[in-house]
């Protein structure tokens, strides 16, 4: 039995994993960040790492048998510091979606030609440094929240993180495959207070706080565990996790990119993973926002009582009779990357009812989708044969049929929601030898289903439709990181 430990950006699971890749037991625990001014996304670490031990040690006990290893997955580049001696935060964490250091991030790219973007972990370090008062960096420690988990878990003895999390921090160089000191000395960081970067599977540390101290064998950030998680681990194979935004990452194999930089089509390198003598690469790519278009449907526009309801109320009509939506509420992202572009709904007529507009909203979300997998084939010259999704959009089957018609590919859903706990499973698994190793483990997927195209969505009025969309705010369309 593994013990996964899955920290969301609204909630956090305890998932008990067997070695069939079932998932025998869930505790689940909300955990909201607070939104204090527009702009600005905290969390409390210490009650997170309360939450995290209590559902671990429900999760145990409801288990009933001891647990053979302990993974990690989290999200991605969210910040805290905290004191090395009491492990007492030194001031707010600071979610990878607060935009308090914008100005910072344009002064880096002035001053000291830095491309970082205010939702990496960078530039919040230097906040919290910058408004906690005079501390020596020696007595002070940085980490992901990947870090802080095992930190909590290891009762202080560990002070790590991984590659797949360390490479979105805006600190880590991809040529040294490690953190960059002059990035650090640029923003005034001291890289003593920098966890030690460890393989994503692997031995890293004794869960002390946890029954029967089992051995944390893995840690991954959340998309490429969920990467790991639906099998993707050879070239050319991708995923979409279509949750609150949407992320599509790319296996590309062991060749090491040569720049961490932002592509011509808007997409970026990661690690994929790293096991012992081994770093798998990909390559990732954003939408801004994906199922927070169906929560606006819900919850400001009122059009359905709840999301599973789209799929309902869009299967009413066979076509959007010329209706078009562009998800972009908070911008694009890849690959135009406009945070000033806006969401737009196109083509009303008086005989527009509501099922044309939820479906719209669904068509919209899947153009962005295929918008993300062309990017990708672009920039890194393989073609995707079959696209895995999972996230919340995925068990729609109204918006899983458009996906598979905007990219003309099959598309297959996973049997579990969120694969980012298989991932993080099948990363300890392997490292222990539950598998014999990361492609035996992620042999044991097994697609819920598989949707093959059928007619093609109107790609080329879905991009006159993103031009109307574009530059709605331009100062805000002006911004690049």
């Amino acid at each position: 039995m593994l013990l996964v430990i899955d920290v969301g950006t609204t909630g956090l699971r305890a998932a008990l994993v067997r070695d069939d890749a079932t998932i025998s037991h869930v505790e689940y625990r909300a955990s909201a960040p607070d939104t204090p001014f527009p702009g600005l996304v905290e969390f409390d670490a210490t009650e997170m790492a309360r939450l995290v031990l209590d559902a671990a040690h429900a999760a145990i006990a409801a288990g009933g048998e001891p647990i053979t290893a302990v993974g990690v997955a989290s999200q991605r580049a969210s910040t805290i510091v905290w004191d090395r001696a009491t492990g007492t935060p030194i001031g707010p964490g600071l979610g990878w979606q607060d935009l308090r250091t914008v100005g910072e991030c344009l002064t880096a790219g002035a001053e000291h030609d830095l491309r970082l973007a205010p939702n990496q972990s960078a530039t919040k370090i230097a906040w919290l440094l910058a408004n906690s008062g005079d501390r020596d960096p020696a007595d002070l420690c940085f980490g992901t929240v990947d870090s802080w988990i095992v930190w909590t878990l290891s009762d202080g003895a560990a002070h790590v993180t991984d590659h797949t999390n360390a490479g979105v921090t805006g600190l880590y160089s991809y040529e040294r495959r490690g953190f960059d000191p002059a990035i650090c000395a640029a923003l005034g960081i001291d890289t003593a207070m920098l966890p030690t970067i460890v393989d994503s599977s692997g031995p890293i540390g004794s869960a002390t706080a946890l029954p029967g101290t089992p051995q944390i064998a893995s840690i991954v950030g959340d998309q490429q565990g969920s990467l790991i998680g639906q099998g993707c681990i050879r070239p050319g194979a991708a995923k979409i996790t279509f949750g609150t935004g949407g992320m599509l990452d790319i296996c590309t194999g062991d060749a090491a990119p040569t720049s961490g930089r932002r592509s011509p089509n808007g997409t970026f390198p990661i690690v994929a993973w790293t096991e012992p003598g081994r770093v798998m690469w990909g390559v990732e790519a954003i939408m801004l926002s994906a199922g927070t278009n169906v929560e606006w449907l819900v919850d400001d526009m009122a059009l359905i009582d709840d999301p599973a309801d789209s799929h309902v109320v869009a299967a009413a009509c066979e076509t959007t009779d010329g209706v078009v939506y562009v998800p972009a509420l908070l911008g694009t992202g890849t690959p135009s990357w406009d945070y000033g572009a806006r969401g737009t709904l196109l083509g009303l007529t008086r005989g527009t009812g509501r099922p044309h507009i939820v479906r719209a909203v669904l068509e919209g979300v899947a153009h962005r989708g295929a918008d993300l997998v062309a990017a990708a084939e672009a920039d890194t010259g393989l073609t995707i044969p079959t696209l895995r999704v999972d996230g919340g959009m995925s068990q729609n089957p109204t918006f899983t049929q458009a996906l598979a018609n905007a990219t003309g590919k099959p598309v297959e859903t996973s049997p579990v929601v969120e694969s980012t706990t298989l991932g993080a499973a099948f990363l300890a698994g392997a490292a222990i030898g539950v598998w014999s190793d990361l492609a035996d483990a992620s042999s044991a997927f097994t697609p819920a289903g598989t949707i093959e195209p059928g007619a093609p969505l109107d790609r080329a009025t879905w991009r006159a439709a993103l031009d109307r969309a574009a530059a709605w705010i331009p100062e805000l369309s002006a911004l690049d990181f």
